[in-house]
């Protein structure tokens, strides 16, 4: 079936439908775990924080290994093939996870689910591209900015509902249910959509340098942020991982049928959109990380409380998805980009003056306001920037987002996170030597912790706000793609990824 006819005709909801039940398990999945590690560790007697650690940095450097693969998949095999396998893997993964006796059987489920969710979020966004002509696009990926978004925003307060009130497993357990749906739906109601060439040949060489490059760099600033990055371990995965990764990018310029077709960054919209949605990446996962931080060991809330309060932002931001995308379809992207990003930019300086005694009304409203900013640039700048890619290099355009969002956001949390230690013990060693000894207490040297920790968590804040600039500053660029009748055509109708890109309007 031809790509370009299915846009002209009524879009597959059905198909639709499954494909989103099954990414909203599996993007839910992905930040479910992570309040419940303490618990874990208690019940299956592990001793080092470590240790347990690997059931979230392990599902990530799976994910980031195997997303690369994607555009291959997704051209070698039917939508109706990776779909069933997919979620297939991915109901193994958790049903292990969910009866696991000990931690290794608990690990082996974590990345079974890793390998089986990888490619669904790029699945369902290229079954989004094809359905749904360049002018309606808008609308239908803000759709699926709802799953994207809302889904991993929410596990956090959901898992911390579900640890103080219930043991650990019934995380998976809530999820064995819906992904064996969402396993059955696709055996017996998926359709294929997309056009396949069955004599696509998978380089292996560059799997393995993709592998060996994303993976050092994912697991070397994963591990720098508790190891340090002059750790040995860490350098050898950094420089390991630097290394493949060059000579990965040299050799998809050079063959005729790369694994990850990287002349998609000839299109300037594309590579605009890329760098500012890496830039953006960044400072989202830092927020993730540095605001449950200071809720949590600043001020000494509850996991459940903390998820609760951070719930409301979660909330705007899955609603406001739909809306930009409607947005997006009328005025284009720059003004939704350049809004929301300075939106951000306002709120993470908010967020940088942080207090001891900063009331629950202010947390809760500065960061739904910054979620409110990220609402506002992830969807429109990713869906302007593949607009101006022919549909066949689609899955090359998702995958190279999908990792290159994912390797930054890595960097950037471990970068942000080092930053926030090493300010914190400074601050720490300069705190307690201007204080008398002998007035020490239990309940000062507490407080003395908690204002070094603010301390960190501020100037992290603060080099957020400068990487909010930066995105704000390319903003400024961003033009939108013409969609008429006349500029598709010459999109579709170009001989090779190397033609010379569609101007924009």
């Amino acid at each position: 079936m031809n790509s370009i006819t299915l846009e002209n005709k009524k879009p597959p909801y059905l198909m639709l439908s499954i494909l989103f039940i099954g990414a909203f398990v599996s993007f839910l999945n992905n930040s479910l775990l992570n309040i419940a590690l303490p618990s874990i560790m208690v019940d299956l007697k592990i001793a080092d924080y470590s240790t347990v650690q690997w059931l979230a940095t392990g599902y990530m450097l799976v994910s980031g290994v195997l997303i690369p693969t994607s555009a291959f998949l997704l051209t070698r095999f039917s939508n109706r093939q990776l779909l069933i396998s997919s979620m297939a893997i991915f109901t193994l993964g958790t049903a292990l996870a969910a009866f696991a006796p000990n931690f290794g059987m608990l690990l082996t489920g974590r990345m079974i689910q890793a390998a089986g969710s990888s490619a669904l979020g790029p699945l369902l966004m290229n079954i989004m591209l094809v359905s749904f002509p360049r002018e309606k696009r808008g609308a239908a990926m803000g759709i699926f900015g709802l799953v994207m978004i809302s889904a991993p925003a929410i596990g956090p307060t959901l898992s911390g509902y579900i640890v103080e009130y219930y043991d650990w497993r019934v995380l998976f357990e809530m999820i064995l249910p819906l992904a064996i749906i969402s396993l059955l739906l696709s055996i017996w109601k998926s359709e294929n959509l997309m056009p396949q060439n069955k004599k696509a040949n998978l380089d292996y060489l560059s799997v393995v340098l993709s592998s060996i490059g994303f993976g050092g760099i994912l697991y070397g600033c994963s591990t720098a942020s508790s190891d340090g990055w002059t750790d040995g371990i860490v350098l050898t995965a950094l420089i390991a991982g630097g290394v493949s990764l060059v000579a990965f990018i040299i050799r998809q310029l050079t063959m005729e049928k790369p694994l990850l077709d990287l002349r998609v960054y000839k299109y300037p919209m594309f590579a605009l959109g890329s760098v500012i949605a890496m830039v953006n990446s960044v400072a989202m996962f830092s927020g993730m990380i540095l605001t449950p931080a200071y809720v949590q060991s600043v001020r000494g809330i509850s996991p459940l409380d903390s998820g609760l309060m951070l719930l409301p932002g979660a909330i705007i931001m899955g609603l406001m998805s739909p809306i930009t995308g409607k947005l997006f379809d009328k005025i284009g992207p720059r003004v939704l980009v350049v809004s929301g990003l300075s939106i951000m930019a306002f709120s993470t300086y908010m967020l940088a003056h942080l207090q001891l005694d900063s009331t629950y009304t202010f947390i809760i409203f500065i960061y739904s306001l910054r979620m409110f900013g990220m609402s506002m640039v992830m969807m429109p700048i990713m869906t302007n920037g593949l607009n101006q890619l022919p549909t066949v290099l689609n899955p090359h355009g998702t995958a190279i987002n999908n990792t290159a969002q994912q390797v930054a956001g890595s960097i950037g949390t471990a970068v942000l996170v080092t930053i926030m230690n090493s300010v914190t013990k400074s601050e720490a060693k300069s705190l307690m030597a201007s204080v008398d000894p002998t007035t020490i207490t239990e309940a000062s040297t507490a407080l003395l912790t908690q204002q070094a920790l603010l301390a960190g968590i501020q100037y992290s804040f603060y080099v957020t706000f400068v990487v909010n600039l930066v995105a704000l500053a390319l903003s400024i660029f961003v033009k939108r793609v013409d969609t008429s009748a006349e500029a598709v055509s010459k999109i579709e109708n170009q001989q090779n990824t190397a033609s010379k890109p569609v101007s924009v309007s």
